[in-house]
């Protein structure tokens, strides 16, 4: 029987992390004869006064990197606690939680698609008022086709039941957090996308992102991410990380979700023959740029959680949120109309 080679290394992850982790198993899918489970791994400080962090992989099941980044990740947490006195004493003062296998159906059928055919990202109740591409912003037309959001009414996918449940337990309920979903898939370069897909009017901490985007271009000035809205390049419904952002609203509370997109069209450049490969085209395919891609983005996820860490020393005063809003908007936003914010 076909097994899905993922889940056995996150058990050996978590067989080394020992009591350092807490798992829990949220549901399961069923897929080809097997029911795989849904989990999440935590470690760290549970108290809601610090703040969290969250790592997410796996949505899409053709985007493995994006698992496997996550994973490795979490397999370099678990090696260091063995040893590594100062990362104790960091835990003391944040909450990470991991989910790197959102859709182990997908991952495991080799589809974009949960086993129900569903595009987890085109899943969420949120619909876009304005002009979406057809077919990629989403449809219902059928699960056969791609980018299905599901049939209207219906309650969502397993799936994303869960990583909502985990969203509201682990991080909406602090003052601080920020959620970080690995894929891969657009175009040449790597791209950091926040909030919003379903329009392209800004969100209310348009600030404090801005001012995370400052921050990792002066700490990571090597690496070359872009940062920007996702509506940006295109428009969609049912995007999960609006939903949740939106639902996170708290006087005094700041969420900040983010998604990496690895350029995986560089990895189709240097190998052509990965074009006629459905998993060449979102994964490199040779073990070594496979290992470069994921030591390219752990200093990455390394520096979010340092960053939700000292989140106090470098989030705009009342006084330097103005400041940064106006240059977001100048950066991200160019054409918005002068009202839009309102």
């Amino acid at each position: 029987m076909k097994l899905l080679r993922h889940l056995d290394e996150l058990a050996r992850i978590i067989d080394t992390g020992g009591s350092h982790f807490q798992t829990r198993t949220l549901g399961e899918v069923a897929c080809q004869g097997q029911r795989m489970p849904i989990q999440v791994v935590t470690l760290g400080n549970p108290d809601p006064l610090v703040p969290a962090v969250g790592f997410f992989g796996g949505f899409h099941g053709l985007e493995l990197i994006g698992a496997e980044v996550v994973l490795a990740y979490l397999r370099n947490l678990a090696t260091r606690l063995r040893w590594d006195t100062t990362l104790h004493r960091q835990l003391e003062t944040v909450r990470l939680v991991f989910m790197p296998l959102v859709n182990p159906g997908g991952m495991l059928r080799g589809t974009r698609a949960n086993p129900n055919g569903v595009d987890l990202m085109r899943n969420g109740p949120v619909e876009s008022a304005e002009r979406v591409p057809w077919l990629v912003g989403g449809q219902r037309i059928s699960p056969n086709l791609p980018w299905y959001r599901g049939q209207p009414g219906r309650p969502m996918e397993a799936e994303n039941q869960a990583v909502c449940a985990v969203v509201a337990s682990e991080l909406l309920g602090r003052r601080f957090s920020v959620a970080v979903d690995c894929h891969s898939g657009f175009g040449v370069n790597d791209r950091i996308w926040f909030p919003y897909a379903h329009t392209r009017r800004p969100i209310e901490h348009l600030a404090e992102m801005h001012a995370l985007r400052d921050l990792l271009q002066e700490t990571l000035c090597n690496y070359r991410y872009i940062f920007e809205p996702q509506s940006s390049q295109y428009l969609a419904h049912g995007d999960l990380w609006d939903h949740l952002y939106m639902g996170s609203q708290r006087d005094g509370h700041v969420f900040l979700p983010i998604t990496l997109e690895m350029g995986s069209w560089t990895w189709v450049k240097k190998n052509p023959r990965q074009f006629f490969s459905l998993l060449g085209i979102f994964n490199p395919l040779i073990q070594h740029r496979q290992l470069r891609v994921l030591r390219r983005h752990l200093p990455l996820l390394e520096f979010i959680v340092r960053a939700a860490c000292s989140h106090l020393a470098w989030l705009p005063s009342p006084a330097e949120r103005e400041e940064h809003r106006q240059r977001a908007l100048a950066r991200w936003y160019p054409e918005l109309p002068l009202d839009a914010w309102s």
